[in-house]
């Protein structure tokens, strides 16, 4: 049984760009888009002025798809899996195994709480964040043209991040990340000439969205028969890109674990899916918050194109440790000489 307070369909701010590896884990579950519901990209493109740097998946891809879709197709997923939707339900407390809904209460052997940053449930049973994060603001836009690229692009400039997703043969999908509240795509855009330039007379057909971002840690994501899920367990700041794709490994894990009836395994599993998403959302941040460090890097990523590619591939397909320390000490080294 699944209690939902939206409507099928809902739409939240999203950069909407689900990695490889949360496509293989949609695919593990069931799920499966039409064509025409999704558009598939290969890589990640950094751009800072005139400075470009390209990592590819090599045969693998992500999807863009649009929010509204995929709410959508996951909930005709679950049907057919015979879960009952209860829409316009929001759940009003947990007490024990007991979930008190609008209309009465529903006894559970598992509870799966995956109701966002600011989980009810998980505040129900003590398993809030030790320590306060840092709070940033993201917001996105769609608006119609043609895309230019198969990649995923994130523009970089002072401390914005504008990230570009294709989600459909016509449409793209413009998200931004900043430490300023309220501030609006249409107004940042101006601030970087290259992708101004592609948008310039491109129609906007969906209202600007937005909501906070950070970085949560949780010491446990579940205690007795309560589990966490998605935000609810612990969010990974946006600029990671990882968000839909960690959620969807997550329940693919959480599924595993719950069948053998032991979510210390999920705890373990969870644990390892974060561990990549954080290191690359750190080394995100350190960029945003220093510009001056940004065109380094993404110089330095593009002057080693192999160490850009392991490095945004390697959630897909995991390096060794010698991997790892050679394209640290390479990059490290560009770096500091560049």
């Amino acid at each position: 049984m699944l209690a939902e307070p939206n409507t099928p369909g809902a739409d939240k701010a999203c950069g909407e760009g689900i990695m490889p590896e949360g496509v293989a884990a949609l695919e593990g579950l069931g799920v499966r888009f039409p064509a025409a519901d999704a558009r598939p990209f290969h890589g990640i493109r950094f751009l800072h002025g005139s400075v470009a740097a390209e990592g590819r998946f090599d045969c693998l891809r992500g999807l863009g798809i649009r929010r509204t879709t995929l709410h959508r197709v996951l909930a005709q997923r679950a049907e057919e899996c015979g879960v009952r939707l209860l829409w316009r339900t929001p759940v009003k407390g947990v007490a024990g195994d007991v979930v008190r809904l609008p209309g009465g209460t529903v006894r559970a052997r598992w509870i799966c709480a995956a109701d966002g940053s600011r989980s009810r449930v998980r505040r129900a049973v003590g398993l809030e964040p030790s320590s306060p994060g840092s709070p940033r603001y993201a917001s996105r836009r769609h608006f119609r043209v043609v895309p230019w690229t198969d990649c995923v692009e994130v523009y970089w400039a002072g401390g914005r991040q504008l990230y570009l997703a294709p989600v459909g043969d016509e449409e793209v999908c413009v998200g931004m990340i900043s430490r300023t509240q309220g501030d609006r795509i249409d107004e940042a855009v101006p601030g970087f000439p290259e992708l101004a330039a592609r948008l310039a007379g491109a129609e906007p057909v969906s209202p600007h969205r937005g909501a906070m971002t950070d970085t949560q840690r949780l010491p446990r994501v579940y205690r007795g028969h309560v589990a966490l899920l998605g935000d609810a367990s612990g969010m990974v700041d946006a600029i990671s890109g990882f968000g839909l794709s960690m959620a969807f490994e997550q329940a693919h894990a959480l599924a595993g674990a719950l069948a053998e009836g032991d979510l210390a395994q999920y705890q373990a599993a969870h644990r390892r899916i974060r561990r990549r998403p954080a290191f690359f959302a750190r080394l995100m941040l350190l960029m945003a918050e220093r510009p001056g460090l940004q065109r380094k890097v993404i110089r330095t990523f593009a002057d080693e194109p192999g160490t850009f590619r392991r490095m945004v591939g390697f959630h897909v397909a995991p390096a060794s440790k010698m991997e790892y320390a050679m394209d640290g000490l390479r990059f490290g080294w560009r770096l500091v000489t560049a």
